[in-house]
């Protein structure tokens, strides 16, 4: 049987143009690694949206251009006072396209400054209905500085932010860096993000395919890992069986948190029995929203009541990613005993809280009791499960001819009322 849906809720198009975040803290690289790709032909067709901080564009004019095509969105930080700009400048681009003023669109990568938080920015990817309906959010890329990474990963909390969302880090100046460096920052980074994949990045070069298809939402012909999508390897053990993950170094006793540093932690809760979906999903979104400042990041394979195929969930702190189901069962992963399993990413969560989440989790309500004590509630960080239809990962890529976008400053900086 497959979820209910609630009156008036369309399902989203399968063909939906890739959208892929690039993210990382000042100084990270990211401009250098922008020059490099916009003169490769697998950037061709890609939108690129470069946002500054600022009263006075810089980073546009350091990056090179392919026939002069490219925007600037330069109305400050992307993550908080142009959210408007950027649903602006999608619906343009996607105008623009229908009208064949412009060559179809295959990707937009969108910059953002060194400050942003990427939250906000998925969230309105996520929520904006006309954006939601036309792109999906494919990766969030984060650019770490080999050299200066450690000390930004522990002095803001910015830098914390978009490692965590992170779905690949690329790992910039390497060639600046030493061996034991960089395996200390290495290891820094998967105990915020065990999951993410690492990219080495030398004098400012890397294959465009770091940009393309490493979240659990990207468009990709390729088999998803679950293994790799957790950051477990298979001869690390069954998750939430009481085994470290493998960057982790000494022994725990089954149902203890796996302790990184005393900050930061992990633990899996693990659902013997099919799940009601929108009990769940109630109970979830209090979770997220009590304590959202303690959690990183949850990300887990749900068996739903009715339904065969598993949910994937993936939360940030307060935010809820949209619902979507794999096609099957894992058969090459932990998960292939058919178990839903959640893992928590906390930090500085206590243990009365944790044993809080878990008793919350083992103590569902039914669908009908949730939905009427949603009724009410505006603010649950899960409304979003509450009334959307599930897509089904894994649709084939778009294909489209090759374009990219000539520039054209959004809104100058100061200038509320400047037009397109």
């Amino acid at each position: 049987m497959p979820l209910p849906v609630l009156p008036g809720v369309n399902k989203a198009p399968v063909d939906r143009i890739p959208v892929t975040l690039l993210t990382g803290f000042l100084g990270g690289g990211k401009t250098t690694l922008l020059n490099h790709w916009v003169h490769q032909p697998e950037m061709a067709g890609v939108a690129v949206l470069i946002n500054e901080f600022g009263e006075i564009g810089i980073d546009h004019h350091l990056v090179d251009t392919v026939n002069d095509q490219m925007l600037l969105l330069e109305s400050g930080c992307l993550c908080c006072s142009i959210s408007g700009d950027l649903v602006a400048a999608l619906k343009t681009l996607f105008a623009r396209s229908a009208r064949r003023e412009i060559a179809p669109i295959t990707r937009v990568v969108i910059e953002t400054t060194g400050l942003a938080d990427p939250v906000p920015v998925l969230y309105t990817l996520m929520e904006d209905p006309f954006v939601r309906a036309r792109y999906v959010c494919d990766a969030v890329v984060t650019v770490i500085s080999a050299t200066h990474g450690l000390t930004q990963l522990r002095d803001f909390t910015e830098a914390r932010r978009q490692v965590v969302m992170a779905d690949r880090l690329l790992l910039s100046k390497c060639d600046q860096a030493t061996t034991p460096e960089l395996e200390r920052l290495e290891n820094e980074l998967r105990t915020f993000n065990p999951h993410a994949t690492q990219v080495r990045v030398r004098h400012g070069i890397a294959d465009p395919g770091v940009l393309t298809g490493a979240g659990i939402y990207g468009k990709t012909d390729r088999p998803l890992s679950l293994g790799s999508w957790f950051g477990i390897e298979e001869e690390a053990g069954a998750v939430g069986e009481g085994r470290y993950l493998k960057h982790a170094r000494a022994p725990r006793q089954r149902g203890v948190p796996v302790l990184h540093t005393q900050r930061v932690s992990s633990f899996v809760v693990t659902f013997e029995q099919a799940v009601p979906w929108y009990g769940f999903s109630v109970v979830m979104g209090q979770i997220l929203r009590q304590h959202a400042a303690g959690l990183l990041r949850v990300k887990g394979l749900l068996r739903l009541q009715g339904e065969p195929r598993p949910q994937v969930i993936q939360c940030v702190q307060d935010l809820a990613y949209p619902p979507v189901h794999l096609t099957a069962w894992p058969t090459d992963s932990p998960f292939e005993d058919g178990r839903g399993r959640l893992v928590f990413i906390v930090r500085e969560l206590e243990q009365a809280h944790i044993d809080a989440i878990r008793t919350a989790l083992a103590h569902l309500p039914g669908d009908r009791a949730a939905l009427r004590a949603s009724a009410t509630d505006w603010t649950l960080p899960t409304r979003c499960w509450l009334s959307r239809r599930v897509s089904v990962t894994a649709p084939d890529a778009v294909g489209h001819d090759a374009w990219v976008i000539q520039p054209r400053r959004f809104r100058a900086a100061n200038s509320p009322n400047s037009r397109v």
